[in-house]
This record gives C-alpha cells, structure tokens and sequence, in this order.
C-alpha cells in the first residue's frame, strides 16, 4: 500500500502540472513566430523546440488595427547652399573657435529647420582641401587661417554638421569643387597646399588661382580618391558639384586655358577630336565615373550638379548669355541626357520677367532635356536676384517652379546668407510655399531595400493618447510621419529618427482624435507600410 500511494501521489502530481501548462497555453496571445538562429544539437533524438522566455507585452484588441486610405505626404526639395570659401557663410571668419564655429553652424541649422527647409549643401572641399579629417588634403586655410593646420580643440567639423543636421531632419549634400586648387582669398599657397604637392598637373591662372587640369588622369585619379574617401567614411546624403569644371576666362584675363602640355600629348597619340571636343569629352567622362563610383561604394548617396543656368545661347529661343558649352567646356544637357546625376540644379539667377534670361523659360527648356526624368531642382539667387521686391520674386520663382516641375519640385538657394539678409525672406516663405514640411522627392532610379511596417502602440493617458512606435530595421530609417485623423480629416507631421513617441490630445479645436496611423521614411525618400489605430 505504501509503494501504491506513492506512485498516486506522483501520478497526481504530473496531471496538475500537465493541466497547469495546458491552461497557461491557452491565454498566451500568439504572434508572429521568428525564425530561430539557435543551431539544433544533433546528439539529442526528437529534440524539443526552444521555448522563448519573453515579458509579457499589452496588445490591444486585433479590432483596433485597421485598414485606411493615408493622404499623400508632401514633397519638395527645399535647400541652401553654405559656402565656406573665402568665409562667404561658414565660419564667418577662419578665426573664430571651435565653440564660435558650432555655434554659428547650429544656428543655421535651426533657421532651416524651423522654417521647414530638408537639405543642406555644405561646402567641405573649397579648393583642394578639407572642412573634415583626411589624409589626402591639408585642412583648409578657412577653417584655421593656414592651410594644414587642423582646429584647436581637433574636431571634424564634416562629421559635426552631418550629425547636427540629421538631428534636426535635414539632408547633408557635401559640396565639392573639382578642380580648383587654391583660391586667391586662401592666403599663398604654403608646403601642405596642392598647388605645391601635385604642381605637375596644377596651372597657375593670371588672376592668381591654381587649377587642376582637367585632362590630366593624375588629376581625374585624385579628385575620384577624394570623393570615395569621404562617401565610404560619412554618412552623407549626397555629393555635390557646382559650376566651375575648366574656368571661366575672365580667371586668365580673357587668355585660353594654358593645357598645351596635354593637349600636345593628346594630338601625338593619334587624338582626332577638336581642342574644344577634346575638353569637353574629358569632363564628360570624369563626370560618368564620379557618379558610378558614387553608387558603387554607397547606392543610396546621390550625386548632384550645379551648372550655370544657360547651356548654348539660343537654348531655348531668345536666351542669350554665356554659353558654359564653350567656355566651360562643360557640355551639361549631355550628363542631363544620359542620367549622368541623380538632380540637376542649373543656376537660374535671373528674375521671371528677365528678357534674355528667363526663369520659366530656361527651367521649361532644361526640363525638356531631362530625358532620364532625373530630379531638376533649380538654382535660386536669394540673395541678390534683380528685383523691387525680392522675397516676392523667391516667392514667385517657387510658385513657377512647382507649375513647371509638378510633384518632382524643388529648390536650391544661393545662399544661407540670402535667407537672412533681407528681413522678409523667410517670413515670406514659411507663411507661404514653405508654410508646411515636406519630405525630399523620392529617387525611383535607385534601388532601395524595402523596410519593415513599424510597430504603433497607444495606451490612454486621460485627455492624451500616448504613441509610441518602433521599427526592426530602425538601422535604415531616416524620418517617421505620424497621422492623425480628428473627426474625419487626417493631419500629417514629419518627425526626426530620435521621435520615438508623442502625447497626442484627444480633442483639439473641438474636434475628436479618431486614429493614429505611422510611417517610416528611409535615406531616400521611400515610405513603409504603416500601422494605424482605431482610437476609443
């Protein structure tokens, strides 16, 4: 009997704790089951799966997540050009600390941001040297007041701004120019600078400028090793060149461009194109390789020109002006043709009443020639465009721009400085075409990897809706926009990465918050599928 009752006590016991599990399984809210990175230990026969020891996590009610059709999220790209060369806008002066230069740098982030511009160009290579750390270029005379020394207390200031605008939702283009290699306002060229270490391929301008040549594969290999350097160690938006590829002639006093040397080397091997062909097709092909190599180190960095406003006089009927084709040597509609560049922003500096160099006229004739429906986000004069009225003319020249270019809009404006210097330029814009944020226009030529629906929660806070959102590929994610619809209209807000959550009121302006519906927005513009919330 002894034996006998044991044996029923143990009996007993595995039925409690068989009915005990049974029970726990039963209230367990099931999910999505993850694919197990555990490796199965072979020696072990009819191996159990492993049983994944998780918090308990609140969900609501399946009923609350639901269907809906989400308005459209504005689009517009909405850009200022910071110069650094010759302390044009930053730093103001190549004196300055390095608490002196944040704070301005921060300053004028915070004007973009509060006056719903998303994208800064940031000039890092004025002349042949460097605004970051690099082991290519000396640092640059602006920054320090000589040419290789770097700033004390060291920082980068590169990796500062990246990390400042992105903080506050704005793109960081990094601005290079290509082939100057020193600047008149950037003191003599000293041992560190260029013009002394690659004076092989550098030429000495009459106007007291140094300038690569661009025909020289020494020079093509140099600036391409400058640019790789800098997309594969920051986490920039895209690259940026503006107008200057062979000077303008006025830089030599009007004489031609001395590559006697080259074009000598050219013409012995047998080269049958024109001098002016010649140049020409020397641009054309450093431009095709930057832009490939661009991709191919990092897909999801752009690559964006500036060129002068003007192609070929003539072009469209009635233009007249220079002609960047022959002085430049810079045949633009070509890269513009062949998709050479992910945006174009020709420099339309002229106002809209302009006889000879209209905006909507030249901005109508460019967008014809971009066969490759690349992004064309013309070049704004915003700080001395000839008119009465200058914010009005802004104003105006994006209210064309949007007629013209459709949903694809945008704008690049010449410069930082020209947002301030008139005191009613950025009222004018934020109570007008800027009057809302928007997001840069998508870059449908480049692939993306999709990302993952986020994750919406909500939890009642009295008089707020508490939400909070997560993605699982958090790590591709560079903005979210939350939607909320009061009564039976949706309001949407575009947030910064770091926004994880927000205290949403239930009632405003004598409307009641129905839903809550998130998105996330990656490097280019894509958007997720999104989440969305019934609100009781």
């Amino acid at each position: 009997m002894k034996v006998n009752k044991i044996k029923l006590v143990f009996l007993l016991g595995i039925f409690a704790s068989y009915s005990s599990s049974c029970s726990v399984q039963n209230n367990v809210v099931k999910s999505v089951p993850t694919k197990s990175t555990t490796k199965p230990n072979n020696n072990i026969s009819n191996p159990k799966e492993p049983v994944a020891v998780t918090k308990p996590v609140v969900t609501p009610p399946t009923e609350d997540i639901f269907k809906v059709n989400l308005p459209e999220i504005k689009r517009e790209f909405r850009g200022a050009w910071v110069a650094s060369v010759a302390n044009i806008n930053w730093p103001s002066r190549n004196n300055l600390t390095v608490d002196q230069q944040k704070a301005e740098a921060i300053s004028m982030l915070d004007m973009l941001k509060d006056n719903n511009f998303n994208a800064v160009i940031f000039q890092v290579r004025p002349s042949a040297d460097a605004l970051y750390t690099s082991n290519i270029e000396p640092w640059s005379y602006f920054l320090t007041g000589e040419t290789g020394r770097a700033p004390y207390p060291n920082y980068d200031p590169l990796q500062f701004w990246i990390d400042e605008s992105h903080k506050r939702g704005l793109e960081l283009h990094v601005w290079l120019n290509p082939y100057r290699a020193h600047h008149t306002n950037g003191g003599s060229p000293n041992s560190l600078s260029m013009a002394n270490k690659l004076s092989d391929i550098v030429i000495k301008l009459k106007n007291g400028m140094y300038w690569f040549d661009p025909a020289d594969p020494k020079t093509q290999g140099h600036v391409s090793n400058v640019v790789k350097d800098i997309v594969k160690r920051y986490d920039i938006d895209a690259v940026h060149f503006d107008d200057y590829f062979y000077p303008y002639a006025t830089y030599n006093k009007g004489a031609d461009f001395p590559d006697n040397a080259t074009w000598n080397a050219y013409v012995n091997n047998g080269g049958t194109l024109s001098r002016g062909d010649w140049r020409r097709d020397n641009v054309n092909k450093f431009v095709e390789r930057i832009y490939k190599e661009i991709h191919a180190e990092k897909n999801n960095v752009r690559f964006g020109i500036s060129p002068f406003g003007i192609w070929k006089p003539g072009f469209p009927e009635g233009i007249v002006g220079s002609s960047q084709y022959d002085e430049l040597f810079a045949d633009a509609k070509l890269w513009l043709n062949k998709g050479w560049v992910d945006y174009f922003s020709p420099q339309l500096y002229w106002p809209i009443e302009s006889k000879g160099q209209s905006f909507g006229a030249l901005l109508s004739w460019w967008k014809s020639e971009n066969t490759m429906n690349r992004h064309l986000w013309p070049g704004l004069n915003t700080v001395e465009v000839k008119s009465s009225d200058r914010p009005a003319e802004i104003k105006n020249q994006i209210e064309l721009s949007r007629q013209i270019l459709g949903n694809d809009a945008g704008e690049v404006h010449w410069s930082i400085a020209g947002l301030t210097k008139n005191s009613n330029m950025l009222p004018s814009l934020k109570n007008g075409p800027y009057k809302e944020k928007a997001l840069v226009p998508k870059s449908p030529w480049i692939k993306a990897v999709p990302l993952q629906t986020p994750t919406l929660f909500t939890n009642d806070n009295g008089s707020f809706v508490q939400a909070s959102w997560s993605s699982k590929n958090i790590k591709d994610v560079f903005q979210w926009v939350l939607f909320t619809q009061y009564n039976e209209v949706w309001e949407t807000e575009i947030l910064t990465l770091e926004n994880l959550s927000k205290d949403i009121p239930k009632f405003k302006d004598g409307k009641t918050l129905n839903a809550i519906a998130i998105k996330a927005i990656d490097r280019l513009g894509n958007e997720s599928d999104y989440m969305a919330k019934k609100v009781k």
